[in-house]
């Protein structure tokens, strides 16, 4: 995700301080959600072994579900990022999405 570790004295009031047995011992200052995003996207480059823009549409539907799932659409510009990342437009992405929506009601409706 990007974080950098800090000494604990260091640490501000967003950043993030581990305690071992009752002693602060280390500091996590998080990245802005926009930077994280990119680094969501870098990882997921890694993980496939290719730019996402070369996935075949099953994968790409995969990668849209699972940055959902990680909240990467309420960022600002988030759908950008993702369709830009994917070689897509943003009404693909935005049809991913609500793919997932309809698939999700539709197994609510199984269950009832």
């Amino acid at each position: 995700m990007g974080g950098e570790m800090i000494a604990p004295e260091e640490a501000q009031g967003d950043d993030v301080v581990l305690a071992w047995e009752g002693r602060d011992v280390l500091a996590v200052r998080l990245p802005h959600l926009s930077d994280s995003l990119d680094h969501i996207l870098a990882e997921l480059e890694r993980r496939h072994g290719m730019p996402l823009a070369q996935l075949d549409r099953k994968a790409k539907q995969s990668v849209v579900r699972l940055l959902e799932t990680r909240g990467a659409f309420s960022v600002r510009h988030g759908v950008e990022t993702v369709a830009g990342a994917l070689g897509v437009s943003r009404f693909t992405v935005y049809n991913y999405i609500n793919s997932q929506e309809e698939k999700r009601a539709e197994k609510r409706r199984d269950e009832e």
